[in-house]
This record gives C-alpha cells, structure tokens and sequence, in this order.
C-alpha cells in the first residue's frame, strides 16, 4: 500500500483558489513614524555654502520641511516604504538608508509622496532612516523607523515532549473535556526563547472513546474551522502541527470530539523572525525502504530495534549546513502494535513518539527532526515485534536555503469534496487527481503547509501530492502521504513544494472514491 501504483486513469479536475500568497500578510502591523517627530537641522557646510549668519537667515524659506514615514510588509523578506514630504521649496534630495547597508538616493519636487520597495537579503529588525535635504535654503529634515521582516525561519529542538495530560507534563493530570482545550506552554519554555512566531508540534490524541478532531490554534485568536487530528473510538493518532503560537507564548488543542481525550504535544523546533535556517522544499524522494534494503537492512526492523539512515549528500540534499530535514514516514506490515520514533544520529532515544500504529495497519506521518553531526538521523522501532519502515524526503532547513516561513493568522479550507458550494464538489475518483493554482509564478512562493484529511474510502490505497511539472502530463509521484483503508478517515500535514508553477497535484491512488478535505496554515518565501 505504501508504494507507488499506476498512472492516473480517472482523469484530472482543476479548482480556482484565492491568492494564498497575501493570506500571510493581511493582518501584517505597518510601521510608522508621523511627520512630527522629523529632525530639522542646518545643513553641514561645504566650500561653497554661505556663511553661518547667512545660512541661518536663508534656512527661514523652509522651516516646515519634514517627512512621515510608513513601511507595510509585501512578502516574507520584502517592504513597501512611503516616505510623505511636506516642503515649501524644491527641489529636494531624499536619500534612504535601509539599515542593511543598502541606500537609495532620489529627486523630490515639493510636498509629495515618494513609495520604495527593498528586499532584505536576510530576516531581522532593521533601522530605516530618510534623509530630505534643500540645498536651495540650506536645511535638512531626517526621520526614521524600525522596521522587522515578517517571514520567520526555524530553528531545531528537541524532540521533546511538553504536553502530556496523562502524567501532568505541562498540565494538570487530567484528560482533556470535550470542546475545550489544552494550553501549551511554547515561548519561554525551556530554551525557546519568548516571541516565537510559530512551533512545530507532534500532536497524538490517546484513551479516545468517540469520533473527534483536534485543532491546534494560538492562544488568544478564534479558533478556525480547520482540523489537525481526526480521530475514532480507541485510536490514538499523532499528526505533525505547525501552528502559529500567541502573543503571550501558548498555543491551544482543542478537543472537538463528544467525550474527554489524553493529548501528547512534542516539540521539535519553532519559527522566529530573524535568521536562522531557511525552507528548501523538494519533490518527494525516497531515501529508506526497509523491504527493499534501501537506507536500511532488507527485512523488517526488528521490535526496539534501532537504525540510522545517511540524510545530507543524498539526492538534492547538500552534503553540509543542514539543520533539519522535512520527512514523510510510513510504517507498514508491523507485526505488533507500536511507535516510532525519529531523531538525530547520536543522541538518545527522546520519549516522544511520531507515528503509532497497530497491528498490520499501514500509517505515515510528517516528521521535522534534526540532523545528527554526521549528517544522518536514526529511527527506532518501539513496537514488540517487527514491521518495514518507509521515509521520504520531502524538504530540509539549512542557513543558506532562502525559505521563510508566513503563518496564516486564520488557516483556511480550500477543498472539501463534500461541499456542494466546492470547486471539487463530489468524491474525488479513482487513480484520478486534483490539481490546486495556489501561487503565480513571480511571487517568490516555494511551499505551503497544508494539512490533507481523507474520509468516506471505499477502498485501500493512499494519496501522493507533488508539485505539477511546467511541460507534458503529470505523473503520479512515487510516495505516500497518507495511507487508509476502507471506511477510514485519516489526515496528514503536507510541506509541499509549487515547483515552477505554483501549482499542486492531489492524487487518489486507489481504485476506489474517496473524499479529499484540504486545509492551508502558511507558506515559505524566498523573497
């Protein structure tokens, strides 16, 4: 189940979706600097300046020189500066220093308004100071601003578990009531450091009695519609959440289901706005398959047993700088139930788990883990007995990738097959696809972080999601990014890449309908 099946032979049905690239920065704060709070002074004198009796008299002709400053973002990296000149004489010379050690020098002709754009090669709090000069009266009005770019980068932690309701890890001993929530303590907590814009968590919901959801969300935000865990009766499912994380450090997990759940939260990085590691986003590519001997023995991984895995020099995957790599990993065939757990090559065993299986069942889950300084990561097979482990890569973090993370204040649903009023009304057949516009070329958009939810299957099979190609027909890729069987619902975070077209390809891989249910909480920027 977890391999690749044939072409598409259900044909392909397209949606129009809103422009994804400015979700990010709608609720974006300018900042200002009114014209009050201008500098007025003399103008420095030069060989050819009149003296200083002179130069005070003539400065009279344009005591109101002043400008007003306001930066608006436009994308992870980018602003807009307006700088409002009020003057009695022209002409003016406006010189705008960026803080980076970039500058513009420009003509202004009286009172008028000047509109820039500047591209910070990196992100971080900036000081924009304009300068206007009159040569004409001798005097010059300086103001300035700071300025932070909006896009974030990561940092790894962990893995390390901060939420765990069963034994009071950052909460009270206690399951979680139905329709409310827990909140995760995440800026300030242990060495994350307070102003984090958005964690990465793993979150398994566990000791369930009925159906629900859970819905990660920052705390003191309404909390949206969209869902990151789906759960039944009995089962504990984890699925990976990069969420953004409230003013005052913590995020929420709401319970959605009818009767009380344990909730699990485990940390493995957070986004903050200055730099750090940036997002390459990749194709899906397969570095492990246990049944196949590739980046592992041929043959099941053995109950507790341990193995590592080369990451870095692989593939696309640079040989060095690589913090962090963006995997989808899939258990199938284990002969018992149990866990799996990645982390970093040399370290200990952490106690978190990223994707919890039973018996037979075949699951993926997306995992963000650190790179080992050998540049491999290891997994370990919690289980009793033993079962065939499948990892693909899907992107990786690194100092020199240009990606910048933009969370949506308000994630939103674009797809859902069951909605008469959906682009994609009606199951989505099979072996055929869906193919979602959700960047224009130009844009600087490399990624989105999506969460893809399957419910209402009729067969076994899973779904492959890839960037569609600029030339010739698509073509299913080789990975899975979640996997079901018949009657399950079953949901997955998706880092994937636009490529060059901005457009992605959701693929049915089985022979049977399924309903897809597509849910967007941000996106990577180059620039």
């Amino acid at each position: 189940m977890a391999q690749a099946a044939g072409p598409a032979t259900g044909g392909a049905q397209g949606i129009s979706t809103p422009d994804l690239a400015q979700n990010g920065l709608e609720d974006a704060p300018k900042s200002t600097s009114p014209a009050g709070q201008s500098t007025l002074r003399t103008a420095p004198a030069t060989k050819s300046a009149p003296t200083a009796t002179a130069l005070s008299a003539t400065a009279d002709g344009n005591q109101g020189l002043e400008v007003g400053l306001t930066a608006t973002p436009l994308s992870a990296h980018a602003i807009e500066l307006k700088s409002e000149i009020t003057s009695a004489a022209t002409p003016l010379t406006v010189v705008v220093d960026y803080g980076d050690t970039h500058s513009t020098v420009s003509q202004a002709s009286g009172s008028q308004t000047l509109t820039e754009q500047h591209t910070y090669t990196e992100l971080g709090t900036y000081t924009v100071k304009v300068t206007v000069t009159d040569s004409a009266n001798n005097v010059v009005a300086s103001n300035q601003l700071s300025v932070t770019t909006e896009g974030s980068d990561y940092t790894p932690y962990g893995p390390t578990r901060l939420l765990d309701t069963r034994n009071g890890t950052g909460a009270v001993a206690s399951k979680v009531a139905r329709y409310t929530s827990a909140r995760v303590k995440i800026g300030g907590n242990g060495t994350i450091p307070a102003g984090v814009t958005a964690v990465v968590l793993n979150v398994t919901v566990t000791n369930t009695t009925s159906g629900g959801h859970i819905t990660a969300f920052a705390n003191g935000t309404t909390r949206p519609t969209t869902s990151n865990v789906n759960f039944a009766p009995g089962q504990t499912v984890p699925n990976l959440v990069i969420v953004p994380v409230g003013a005052d450090g913590y995020v929420n997990l709401y319970n959605g289901g009818w009767e009380s759940v344990d909730l699990i939260a485990d940390v493995t990085g957070y986004f903050t706005r200055s730099a750090s590691s940036g997002y390459t986003p990749l194709a899906p590519a397969r570095f492990v398959d246990s049944r196949i001997a590739l980046g592992a023995p041929k043959g099941q991984v053995p109950g507790y047993g341990i193995f590592s895995t080369q990451i870095t020099g692989l593939g696309k995957v640079p040989a060095s700088g690589v913090t962090a790599v963006a995997l989808n990993v899939t258990v199938t065939n284990p002969m018992s139930d149990g866990h799996l757990t990645v982390f970093p090559s040399g370290q200990q065993v952490p106690t978190a788990s990223n994707v919890n299986f039973t018996t037979g069942q075949t699951i993926a889950n997306s995992v963000i883990v650190p790179v080992g300084p050998d540049g491999r990561i290891s997994i370990r097979n919690g289980g009793w007995k033993s079962a065939d482990v499948i990892v693909d890569v899907v992107g990786y973090y690194s100092p020199q990738s240009k990606g910048s993370y933009l969370p949506f204040e308000e994630p939103g649903r674009f797809v859902d097959t069951r909605d008469p009023d959906d682009d994609a009304y009606g199951p989505l057949a099979g072996r055929a696809y869906i193919y979602a516009p959700l960047s224009a070329p130009g844009q600087g958009v490399t990624g989105f972080v999506l969460n893809a939810t399957v419910t209402n299957t009729k067969d076994a099979g899973f779904l492959a999601v890839g960037p569609d190609p600029s030339t010739g027909e698509p073509v299913a890729p080789t990975s899975s990014t979640l996997n079901w069987t018949p009657g399950k619902t079953v949901p997955n975070l998706v880092q994937t890449s636009t490529g060059e077209t901005g457009v992605v390809d959701f693929w049915n891989q089985s022979d049977g309908d399924i309903d897809l249910i597509l849910d967007v909480f941000g996106l990577y920027q180059e620039d």
